[in-house]
């Protein structure tokens, strides 16, 4: 049974190499169909001729390679340089490079075909010994996907229901902290691929309490990513689901990766939460929490920075401000939450006006004196100036 096994991987290898040999030809045709290039093709579709010959699937593919190999004698046979020749030449050009072009899309699908197979039935098996291979074929998927929209994929994924094992994957305490994070990479991925599907599968699966629990830097960075495809919708689950005050302890990491990705969690679920997540969240002692980092070594107040510029010196001001946040990311972190509730999309004005008063309060109880409840009060009233 091994040996039938290594049988078949090593066909699957070898087809697989001429496949993307043969899609990088295609290619190359439809840019500069020079000599060199078509007498590549031409040696790789007999070599294509033997190696397909006993796969059914890749009967198509080969039909189109005689095809185009068709056209390419024709064109090697219109010679002269009548009206009548050039005509036939440009027209017989355009042929290969429209054959050319279905050759090259079909064998991105039967590429992505093999290669969502082997991800789903790799993830499928609880190996440990294999991460190595699971990271490489989870990272490998994720960058297909990456490149943006293809209806010939998305049947594939759809029918494979590579969602779910990605999902199962992330939710595994059993799989190794790599795995999971690269099965939460995907995820994000497929999710940008194509919100009308994959947000439903999000809202309605475990992926989002999976990525909490985890708390990795990549893990909330993936939260992140998510927060800003699916919006309040998103941020109401996460408030439905009690999952607020476990992101909110995450600002007391000692990783400070971590702590910073939170950070930005925070904001964007201040800029897309509503009522009752912005609520959860204050309650849940975020202001305190966003003081203490404000007047830390990686704080600072950026009010100062902006009265000591004249009119006229917003283009100054601004990199300064960009230098200064690089080396200070929690500079007027405050303030800045307090914008993202003020310009977000989840409030009402009512609701924004009276949230604000909210901050300022929890502001004046968490500041230890006086001289710096002002600075932080004087940020969140003026924010818009920062």
């Amino acid at each position: 049974m091994a040996g039938e096994d290594e049988i078949r991987n090593n066909e699957t290898k070898q087809v697989m190499k001429v496949l993307e040999s043969l899609k990088q030809a295609s290619q190359d045709l439809q840019n500069n169909p020079s000599s060199t290039v078509i007498k590549a093709l031409l040696d790789l579709e007999s070599e294509a001729d033997s190696v397909f010959s006993t796969d059914r699937n890749l009967s198509n593919l080969s039909n189109l390679l005689s095809d185009l190999k068709a056209h390419l004698e024709e064109l090697h046979q219109s010679k002269g340089h009548s009206i009548g020749s050039i005509i036939r030449r440009r027209f017989k050009t355009h042929d290969i490079s429209r054959v050319a072009g279905a050759i090259q899309t079909q064998i991105q699908a039967l590429i992505d075909r093999e290669n969502i197979e082997i991800l789903v039935e790799a993830l499928q098996r609880s190996d440990g010994d294999e991460d190595e291979n699971k990271v490489r074929i989870l990272t490998q998927f994720e960058e297909r996907v990456s490149q943006g929209f293809n209806r010939d994929l998305q049947d594939l994924v759809l029918k494979l229901k590579v969602f779910s094992v990605l999902e199962s994957t992330l939710c595994d305490a059993k799989s190794s902290k790599r795995v999971r994070e690269r099965a939460a990479a995907a995820v994000g991925a497929l999710v940008q691929f194509n919100k009308d599907v994959f947000v439903g599968e999000v809202l309605m699966g475990h992926t989002v309490q999976a990525l909490i629990e985890m708390g990795t830097n990549s893990s909330i960075k993936v939260l992140c990513t998510l927060i800003r495809s699916i919006k309040s919708p998103l941020v109401d689950e996460i408030e439905a689901n009690k999952q607020i005050p476990k992101i909110i302890t995450f600002l007391s990491s000692e990783d400070l990766s971590i702590k910073l990705t939170a950070f930005d969690c925070v904001l964007e679920m201040g800029y897309f939460g509503r009522k009752e997540a912005i609520e959860a969240m204050l309650e849940e002692g975020l202001i305190k929490r966003l003081v203490e980092l404000q007047r830390s070594e990686l704080g600072g107040d950026l009010i100062e920075m902006s009265s000591g510029h004249r009119m006229g010196d917003d283009s100054c001001r601004d990199r300064e401000k960009k230098y200064y946040l690089e080396d200070h990311p929690f500079a007027s972190c405050v303030a800045r939450f307090a914008i993202q509730l003020e310009v977000g999309e989840g409030l009402r004005q009512r609701e924004k006006r009276m949230l604000k008063q909210v901050i300022l309060r929890s502001v004046r109880e968490a500041c230890a004196s006086e001289a710096v409840a002002a600075t932080i009060l004087a940020e969140v009233l003026w924010g818009a100036s920062l």
